[in-house]
């Protein structure tokens, strides 16, 4: 599905190439091809649960099932799978979900529809389309206004990515890096660009160059948060930062969230939660070195992080808190974090990582000491999506989350979905069910391999 031709699309904002204004029909072509090893192997549907749907729109009757496929691995690389779960629906029926992932091929960011609570997907077309710029897009995220905001309509959707507009004339053939923003008021099926959030550099996750990544929306108060990765401050490697907006097309300052203690520590891919008692949870991966006097990036842990406040624009004046299970174990990379109602007076904090099958869950508010596992069916995954599918009011609530997710980083696989339960009882010590941890999480190995794809399906020049 296309955007809306009367909204005109960005260019490549700066990138001084002709080649940027190719449109990614002529860049395709009629196919995908594998590059550097992208293409491996089906990621393994694991252990299943119930597949019925057998499930109403209110929540009753709903029950834990999955893995189930989204989208098959069609050989290109499937990741960072984002969901959204509207707040309408027909009466009687589940409200229905979209999804989306990136990927190197075809149309940028092809967005899935369920409306039998995830048990079954059908394509609905894609948020940007063939006719897009020429370029690479990537880390999408979706989020439904949750009241009228800047002249849009409550239910109405946001959509931000990451678009890589192509130079040709460089070694990495990108331009820059974009975190853009998109609306559409009909449920996904039209989409039109608003604004360039942030820009930076061309793509390169080596300290000292300046690209942006990972945006993450929220609406507070009369802002629209935009969280994202920055590298662009000389001062740290990369930081996390946000900026606001009033009216979706101008943008704020840059405010920090979280910068790492020495310049070679990389705190990133933030995102956000709101708990119990007005309290925020933020959750990141933090890059350090293995070696701190010689911080080799392709030597690096990414143990995940978290910070508790009272404002969502405040994150920089809380403590940096290491997430550890009751074992001492630190679960690793492209953290996301979620709350659910269910689970006592305080709910429960859901938090999954790259390199684990189990999830992380908190009790209390955040509470250091209080993190244990969640064993489930659903496969760990490279930025795996929750979305608890609460029931106000509902004492019998069960804490039933909602799954997506792609391949482990650096794997290749498809997107499948499932919902668990969180449980009254659920969540155990340590010694959970460990995914295999990717390789050296080396991060510009990615870009690396995006660059070649590029360079390989160029065409028409």
């Amino acid at each position: 599905m296309h955007f809306n031709d009367e909204f005109s699309h960005p260019s490549a904002a700066g990138a001084g190439s002709a080649a940027a204004h190719v449109s990614r029909r002529v860049f395709l072509g009629t196919g995908a091809a594998v590059v550097g090893g992208l293409a491996l192997g089906v990621a393994g549907a694991g252990q299943a649960w119930a597949t019925s749907p057998g499930a109403s729109g209110a929540g009753g009757g709903l029950l834990p099932f999955g893995p189930v496929d989204v989208v098959p691995d069609n050989g290109t690389g499937l990741s960072y799978a984002r969901a959204v779960r509207l707040s309408t629906s027909k009466p009687g029926q589940p409200q229905p979900l979209l999804a989306t992932y990136q990927s190197f091929g075809g149309e940028p960011f092809p967005l899935y529809r369920s409306d039998d609570n995830g048990h079954t997907w059908t394509q609905q077309g894609s948020v940007l389309g063939a006719d897009a710029p020429a370029g690479i897009y990537l880390q999408p995220y979706l989020y439904e206004l949750p009241r009228a905001f800047a002249g849009l309509p409550k239910g109405a959707l946001l959509f931000a990515c990451n678009y890589w507009p192509f130079d040709f004339s460089q070694p990495f053939p990108f331009a820059s890096t974009n975190i853009q923003l998109y609306a559409s008021t009909d449920g996904g099926l039209t989409w039109r660009f608003l604004s360039t959030v942030a820009q930076g550099g061309p793509p390169d996750t080596t300290n000292g160059a300046t690209p942006v990544w990972e945006p993450f929306l929220l609406l507070h108060n009369d802002n629209l948060i935009c969280y994202y990765s920055d590298q662009r401050d000389p001062n740290f490697g990369q930081k996390l930062a946000h900026q606001t907006s009033t009216d979706l097309h101008t943008w704020g300052p840059v405010i920090n969230d979280a910068t790492g203690t020495t310049y070679a520590e990389r705190p990133g891919m933030t995102t956000v939660a709101r708990l119990r008692g007005d309290l925020w949870i933020m959750t990141y991966e933090f890059g350090a070195p293995d070696d701190p006097a010689n911080p080799d990036q392709n030597n690096y842990t990414y143990h995940v992080h978290y910070r508790i406040a009272k404002d969502p624009e405040s994150f920089r004046f809380s403590t940096d808190t290491p997430l550890l299970d009751q074992d001492g174990y630190a679960p690793n990379a492209a953290p996301v974090v979620s709350w659910s109602e269910a689970g006592g007076a305080n709910g429960t904090i859901v938090v999954t990582d790259n390199d684990d099958q189990d999830f992380f869950i908190n009790r209390d508010l955040g509470n250091p000491g209080a993190w244990t596992r969640l064993s489930s069916p659903m496969p760990a995954g490279y930025s795996r999506f929750t979305i608890p599918l609460d029931v106000p009011g509902d004492p019998q609530n069960p804490g039933l989350v909602f799954v997506i997710t792609g391949a482990q980083y650096g794997d290749a696989g498809g997107v499948e979905a499932g919902i668990i339960s969180l449980g009254a009882g659920a969540g155990h010590p340590g010694q959970g069910a460990h995914g295999s941890k990717a390789l050296g999480e080396d991060r510009q190995a990615f870009v690396e391999r995006a660059a070649a794809y590029a360079i390989a399906h160029r065409s028409g020049q």
